[in-house]
């Protein structure tokens, strides 16, 4: 199992961040501060070395602090055998981002995704139940696509087939069949892909996924999760053909792999609908720590694991239970965020190992001493 550790980051200008420079433990790292320090954006810089952008603003130019032309991040990491291994981002005001490994340019971000992976729990995952399908879609898509080159690949394929075929579909003048049809084609092909890779990512994960939630529920509810797609059991071609019709009325395409939903179940009924606050959180930490689990076993690396803000709206015994879980020898490298020092203090109680913790005030973080 490969273990990459983020030994020191250094952060310019990012968001609230002016000038950081940390050394970071290689099991766990707690940050504490009241709300709006900097403590998440801290993460995000995190989040951003391995994704090539922000988990929260994807509009990478608003990630600039306020008044300044430019944000670096260098992320210093050290694989198992010790080689040490450096990730830069820079980004310039009406420039095009700038993403090296050890110096070297990628030509293609998408090369990048992968090389570190990274879990992140946070409030945000909210929307994975309240918001629309295209959240769901995006979670499956960022698992997939950090084990599975070829999945990306062909989502990028995808999406590129159908926004031809969407130029095509507001055309005021006819267009020719042959036309419409090479763009089908591309996306049936790259979408069946997608939905088989999909189809089989939920089928192991579910059972994973049901393993966390009854551990930190202690059982108390059963979960489940189903996936639809216009492509299963389909010709994902004569799908798209026969829509064609209404899709030009609509002037966009209106089937296709770009509509699949993720169904996230409570007993039977969508928890959207059914879920207490502390389900519905629950629900989400059991998903995003099997989501790391998954990556674990299939990637063949150990995620770093990025939990922000996670004991909200939850009750004292299921805190309890995912401090259990966190402080177990199955994670590797952690970063937790908190308002509340009793939670991380407990959690640092049940961890023998190695840790720190870090104080964060209006975007300056130092290292707290031990009591």
């Amino acid at each position: 199992m490969l273990l990459m550790i983020l030994k020191r980051i250094s952060i310019l200008n990012y968001k609230n961040l002016e000038q950081v420079e940390l050394n970071f433990s290689a099991k766990l790292n707690c940050f504490f501060g009241q709300n709006g320090m900097g403590k998440t954006n801290l993460l995000d810089a995190i989040y951003f070395l391995s994704f090539c952008k922000s988990a929260a603003n994807p509009v990478d130019s608003q990630n600039i602090r306020h008044e300044q032309d430019f944000f670096v991040i260098q992320g210093f990491y050290e694989a198992e055998d010790g080689s040490p291994e450096e990730v830069y981002c820079g980004m310039k005001k009406r420039s095009k981002k700038q993403f090296k490994r050890n110096k070297k340019e990628y030509s293609r971000l998408s090369d990048h995704i992968g090389f570190v992976p990274l879990v992140m729990v946070s409030p945000a995952d909210a929307d994975l139940i309240a918001g629309g399908s295209e959240e769901r879609r995006r979670f499956m898509d960022v698992v997939i696509s950090q084990y599975d080159k070829d999945y990306l690949e062909n989502l990028i394929r995808y999406n590129k087939a159908m926004a031809q075929r969407n130029t095509l579909l507001k055309s005021e003048f006819p267009v020719e069949e042959e036309l419409f049809l090479i763009w089908e084609e591309a996306m049936a092909t790259a979408g069946e892909m997608v939905c088989r890779k999909r189809e089989q990512f939920i089928r192991e994960f579910i059972p994973i996924f049901q393993t966390f939630y009854s551990f930190i529920s202690q059982d108390k509810e059963k979960v489940g999760l189903s996936y639809d797609s216009h492509a299963s059991g389909n010709s994902l071609l004569e799908v798209i053909k026969e829509s064609r019709v209404k899709d030009q009325i609509m002037g966009y395409s209106l089937k296709g792999i770009h509509k699949d939903e993720l169904n996230m179940l409570l007993g039977d009924f969508p928890i959207k609908r059914e879920g207490s606050q502390g389900q519905n959180k629950t629900y989400l930490v059991a998903l995003k720590l099997a989501q790391f689990d998954f990556l674990k076993r299939t990637g063949g690396s150990v995620p770093l694991l990025l939990l922000d803000d996670i004991f909200d709206k939850l009750d004292a015994s299921r805190v309890e239970q995912i401090v259990k879980l966190v402080s177990g020898d199955s994670f590797g490298q952690i970063f937790i965020t908190d308002t509340n020092r009793e939670h991380l203090d407990q959690i640092l109680l049940n961890l023998e190992s190695d840790h720190s913790m870090f104080l964060v005030e209006k975007g300056e973080v130092q290292l707290m001493k031990e009591n």
